[in-house]
């Protein structure tokens, strides 16, 4: 029997090759984006792959709707054996330049949106004694990051809230697990929020931005990425925590290991320097 994957955000970057390539090792990939007029690529992906992957659509801000696909793919196929969260949303600016609705649209995409997809999944996975929850958040979710207070915020939250749930899921014969990527090649920059005006802020932000664009000059692959997504999904070891590369175990490593916080200050500072 055939195991069926939900992953969203496929219509780009890392989550569009994770859904082809958990497709290409067996699996019944339904991969959500909103908009299913932008699943060419995705489509075209998974051709060249030779396989094929069961497009839908879902905005997985609109909660009711997840609860519509979850219940329909259920009825479909009897159940659902992995859930990958890998959509989400950028947002560039420090607490003074965000407006409420902003940071409340990082906590709905980042945040809320993952939780949902969980609690939907979670009864039908304990009732038959298994399942896999990857939440792909980011270093972010482990290295605060000047300029993406809203950003880290709700990546933070998110790492707590699976890391809290992971031990009670186990009883059940479930593995939550978070998938922490440093910068991936994508689109996901180029539709990050940016503040309208930066002010005071002006000098540190093009700063934080050229450093930022350096990163993302070197970015991974999202092939890699993607891989990395659909290895720890299959892996036969359980991990809570897992990244996309040996920069991003390392960049997450000194975050864990910074018991009182001077290493991330310490190596972000420079961040915000111009010069």
């Amino acid at each position: 029997m055939t195991d069926v994957a939900l992953i969203t955000g496929t219509s780009s970057g890392m989550g569009l090759h994770a859904a082809v390539e958990l497709a290409r090792r067996g699996m019944h990939v339904v991969a959500t984006l909103r908009d299913v007029g932008r699943a060419a690529p995705l489509r075209d992906a998974a051709a060249a792959a030779g396989v094929e992957v069961d497009v839908r659509a879902l905005d997985v801000v609109d909660h009711d709707a997840a609860a519509r696909l979850v219940a329909e793919i259920e009825a479909e196929f009897g159940r659902i054996d992995v859930l990958v969260n890998n959509a989400g949303l950028g947002a560039v600016g420090t607490a003074e330049q965000l407006s409420m609705e902003q940071i409340q649209d990082q906590l709905d995409v980042n945040y809320l949106a993952p939780v949902n997809l969980t609690k939907l999944v979670l009864p039908g996975m304990r009732e038959r004694g298994g399942g896999r929850i990857l939440t792909v958040t980011s270093v972010g979710g482990a290295v605060g990051q000047p300029f993406a207070d809203a950003y880290c915020g709700a990546k933070f939250a998110v790492e707590g809230f699976m890391q809290s749930l992971a031990v009670v899921a186990e009883r059940f014969g479930l593995r939550v697990s978070v998938m922490e990527p440093a910068a991936v090649a994508s689109a996901f920059v180029a539709n990050a929020v940016l503040p309208e005006s930066s002010g005071p802020y002006a000098a540190l932000l093009d700063a934080y931005i050229v450093r930022t664009s350096g990163a993302f000059a070197n970015a991974q692959a999202p092939e890699s990425a993607g891989a990395a997504i659909a290895d720890a999904v299959l892996a036969d070891e359980y991990r809570f925590r897992w990244q996309s590369s040996e920069g991003a175990t390392a960049f997450v490593g000194a975050s864990l290991a910074d018991t009182d916080g001077s290493r991330v200050l310490g190596f972000t500072r420079p961040w915000i320097a111009a010069g």
